[in-house]
């Protein structure tokens, strides 16, 4: 019988976790608008509203991240002298 070989090509994952997590992602617009994202935000929050929250950003055709950077940015809007 022949054997299998210990190959297994189809969908190798990279070394670094990050860059295979990044690289499904969308590149940012470059419009000024947080064109680099450099830090990740961690809430807690209950299930049922996670799961609110996922509705309406369905609903809205956007992405959870989208929505959120979206009422971020409106809730905090930049001050002067701040940088960009």
């Amino acid at each position: 019988m022949s054997e299998r070989s210990p190959k297994r090509g189809f969908a190798a994952r990279p070394a670094d976790p990050e860059s295979w997590i990044k690289a499904s992602e969308p590149p940012p617009d470059r419009n000024g608008n947080g064109a680099a994202f450099t830090a990740r935000l961690t809430i807690d929050i209950t299930p049922e509203l996670r799961g609110r929250i996922k509705i309406v950003a369905f609903q809205r055709g956007v992405t959870v991240a989208d929505m959120l950077r979206a009422l971020l940015a409106r809730q905090f809007p930049p001050t002067e002298g701040d940088p960009s």
